[in-house]
């Protein structure tokens, strides 16, 4: 099995949305933001290539939306999903599935492209792409708290064309040989992160419970979140794995570090331990 990080691009979010309770005057210390109390973050996905399988999860937020919509998130940077593929020789026609760990607009953004003719299409015209039935549900119907999270230009043409293959929640299971899922209803109902396990070394796409190293700490908790006490105890268990095992944390939004590790301090308390690559994570030439 290959791992292989692939930058989406960057975009802004309120720094207070991304901290939640935690005060800005530690925050800022760790993420500062700008003028607008914006701070920047990535959308990094991640490229699986086991057997004749090659798995992308999550998508970016695509560029096929307006002037408006990235006046809010201000996308930017040289990176884009389909550009970093390529440059790992993957074209979209050779992606066989596509993973979306929740269908909020920077996860699934560039699962579908608008073609000259303004006709939505999913962009990888080989993949079955997967998403939880009742995450699927719950974002068509969206809550007034998520609303805008939810574009179902996103994700409805899947739907429509068939390919898109509805998963049950699941806690641990395996979904393919070597990869397990976990389902999570703290950021939103019904999101799913995977632990790959790689002869024995774990790496997990943490998705949103953890969307960088600085939200190690268990208040760290979005403002996003519909349920954030669920979200710390999600977190927890997540982290208590990764100490238990040495795993390895892939961070979806981290701005400059692609993943993690963790450790417990002499008080008891699970605390930033490494960031690093994930090539230097799993000591690859």
């Amino acid at each position: 099995m290959k791992l292989t990080p692939i930058e989406a691009g960057y975009f802004k979010l309120d720094g207070g949305a991304m901290f939640g309770v935690v005060p800005k005057s530690m925050w800022q210390k760790k993420h500062p933001a700008d003028e607008n109390n914006m701070c920047p973050w990535s959308m990094r996905c991640l490229l699986i290539e086991t057997g004749e399988r090659k798995i992308l999860v999550d998508t970016g937020m695509g560029d096929k939306q307006g002037e408006k919509f990235k006046s809010h998130f201000h996308p930017h940077g040289d990176h884009s999903l389909l550009g970093s593929l390529q440059k790992h020789g993957v074209t979209p026609a050779k992606i066989t599935d596509v993973f979306l760990t929740h269908l909020h607009f920077d996860h699934d953004g560039g699962a579908v492209v608008k073609n000259d003719l303004g006709v939505l299409h999913p962009t990888f015209p080989n993949a079955k792409y997967y998403t939880s039935k009742s995450h699927y549900d719950w974002a068509l119907t969206p809550n007034p708290r998520e609303r805008a999270s939810f574009l179902t230009e996103n994700f409805v043409p899947l739907a429509d064309h068939g390919c898109l293959v509805y998963l049950d929640d699941f806690q641990g299971e395996e979904w393919l040989p070597d990869i397990q899922l976990y389902s999570t209803f703290g950021h939103t109902h019904g999101m799913m992160y995977l632990d790959i396990n790689l002869d024995g070394q774990h790496v997990v796409y943490c998705a949103d419970v953890m969307p960088s190293h600085h939200h190690v700490g268990l208040p760290y908790v979005m403002a996003y979140d519909i349920l954030p006490l669920v979200s710390i105890e999600e977190k927890r268990a997540m982290l208590e794995r990764a100490v238990e095992r040495g795993d390895i944390l892939f961070l979806e939004h981290d701005r400059h570090h692609e993943c993690c590790t963790v450790k417990r301090n002499d008080k008891g308390r699970i605390v930033l331990d490494k960031t690093m690559s994930l090539k230097e994570a799993l000591k690859l030439d």
